[in-house]
């Protein structure tokens, strides 16, 4: 958490797919699935002033992306709904996590502002209460509400916590938005994946369904996919388009990063098993 003039950054951590088994497609469209989320530590930073007044305003302008649209007010304006709340919040946005890139950035973003206003509003809504809200902008928007890397079933919203420890990843952008729609309605993707026992899941045993179907239709990430194997063996997250490699050590991960730096765009974090922010909801009282 930062202090600065018109309020604190909070943070919203980006995660990962560690693997994504499609499981069968529901009568209304939607599809199971059966996913572990790995929380990270890297991600958007979200700017919250609390107002007095009803309205809520975004500061930040984002490229392509009109303050309408965007899930932070969404947030706002979906919980100062339910919870009536008369109050208003200004808004500003670091944004570091790539849109259409499989990272849940917008999602964390929503979960940032769901959490942290309903604290400083006053709102008093249940973690789980916030996350059935979160559910109606984005199936994601759950697991960050809750705050714990988890093993997710349905559309993501069945959450058991699970603890990995230190985790060590090279993310691989190569510049690509995604949309994640797109992808799912693609006639070629696998729907019927048995679901992995518990222990197969944390042993890292899955695959990721979307990945035929993002290397056939968007060939410069399965170009990518091919550049950085010789580090190890690089992962789709999400829809994508962004890459893992896991790697044994942060040691090991940052000289990893330095010597993929000249091909693309890449990044060393860590895995966590509980979210900073929710670390720091709890330490600051808000």
């Amino acid at each position: 958490m930062r202090s600065e003039a018109g309020g604190r950054y909070w943070p919203a951590p980006a995660k990962l797919n560690r693997f994504l088994h499609v499981t069968g497609r529901r009568a209304d469209g939607y599809h199971e699935l059966q996913t572990l989320f790995q929380l990270l530590d890297w991600g958007d930073e979200i700017g919250i002033e609390a107002t007095g007044e009803p309205s809520v305003t975004r500061l930040t302008e984002v490229a392509g992306l009109p303050a309408g649209e965007d899930l932070i007010v969404r947030a706002a304006l979906l919980l100062q709904r339910e919870t009536s709340s008369r109050r208003g919040a200004r808004l500003r946005i670091r944004k570091r996590v790539p849109m259409g890139a499989g990272l849940g950035g917008g999602s964390s973003d929503a979960a940032t502002v769901l959490l942290v206003l309903n604290r400083l509003w006053g709102c008093g809504l249940s973690v789980s209460e916030l996350a059935a809200l979160g559910a109606q902008l984005g199936a994601d928007v759950p697991v960050f509400i809750h705050g714990d890397t988890a093993l997710a079933t349905g559309v993501g919203e069945r959450l058991e916590p699970l603890s990995l420890g230190p985790r060590h990843y090279v993310l691989v952008f190569p510049g690509i938005a995604i949309s994640t729609r797109e992808v799912f309605a693609d006639p070629g993707l696998r729907r019927d994946s048995p679901p992995l026992a518990r222990a197969e899941a944390i042993a890292g045993v899955g695959r990721n369904d979307c990945a035929e179907v993002v290397f056939r239709r968007y060939p410069a990430v399965a170009r990518a996919a091919d550049a950085v194997s010789r580090w190890g063996r690089p992962l789709l997250t999400g829809t994508g388009s962004t890459l893992f490699l896991e790697m044994d050590s942060r040691e090991q991960a940052i000289r990893a990063t330095h010597q993929m730096k000249n091909l693309y765009n890449v990044r060393a974090v860590s895995g966590v098993d509980r979210s900073p922010l929710h670390q720091m909801l709890e330490q600051s009282g808000a």
